[in-house]
């Protein structure tokens, strides 16, 4: 039988990189498929992807910092498929710089997209686990949120702030059994992290040093990291929760 069968996830961030394997990976375990973001045309994508493999899948218009486009997403999840399991929060931003050059207004980005836009989706999807009878939330934090490097303060501070935000749920919602963990990559072959290796006056030379620090010798695949969320997501691993998984080819064993 499927991992997860006959249970409904959300995926915020859902249309490429790491969200879209997450869909994709879920699908293919049995588990019906909401995929959240504010880019229509690569929802729909993923979701003829999962549709046309036999599964179900439903696109919801959503940007994580608005507090009622949230509240929305979670209740056309709730109405359409008639609950929640499942809430994987993949919504992410990136901005290059220490505090100096980080502007108030890409500060504001970076903490609002990775940090609130967690706490406003898991805030609004807890009722609708806990009615499901318990369930799983699984954060895409990085390895940034337990290891430091330069002129990443903002992202440092958001992930790091998922990380502990994540053991704050998981031992609040313990008795809900609603788990909470936190998967956190190094460098994912994705749409962000191609953007933000184009920023460098070299972007092959600093493609190369990324790959150079990874002990395993390549970067990360977007289904490195949905692998992992398909065990967070299902009973495989029933008791874990409050931990921050490095997904990372061995960089943070330095």
């Amino acid at each position: 039988m499927p991992r997860l069968s006959g249970k409904i996830a959300l995926i915020t961030g859902g249309g490429t990189g790491i969200g879209r394997a997450c869909a994709l990976a879920f699908a293919a375990e049995g588990a019906k498929v909401a995929i959240a973001g504010r880019r229509k045309e690569p929802l729909e994508g993923v979701a003829r992807e999962i549709q046309a493999s036999g599964a179900s899948a439903l696109v919801v218009g959503c940007n994580v910092v608005n507090r009622t486009a949230v509240n929305s997403a979670i209740a056309a999840v709730t109405g359409h498929f008639g609950g929640l399991d499942i809430l994987v929060n993949n919504a992410g931003a990136i901005v290059v710089g220490g505090v100096e050059e980080t502007s108030d207004e890409d500060w504001d980005l970076v903490i609002g997209t990775n940090l609130t836009g967690t706490f406003l989706v898991s805030r609004a999807a807890i009722p609708a686990l806990r009615q499901s009878g318990g369930g799983s939330i699984i954060n895409i934090g990085s390895y940034l949120g337990i290891a430091g490097r330069r002129q990443r303060a903002a992202y440092c501070t958001a992930k790091a702030g998922v990380a502990g935000l994540t053991r704050a749920m998981a031992l609040d919602h313990a008795p809900d059994k609603i788990r909470v963990n936190c998967i956190c990559p190094a460098m994912i072959e994705t749409e962000m992290a191609t953007q933000s290796l184009s920023k460098a006056a070299d972007p092959e030379a600093a493609r190369r040093q990324r790959i150079a620090e990874i002990p395993l010798g390549r970067l990360g695949k977007p289904e490195d990291v949905a692998f992992m969320a398909v065990y967070l997501a299902s009973a495989e691993s029933s008791w874990l929760t409050g931990v921050s998984f490095p997904v990372d080819g061995g960089q943070t064993a330095y």
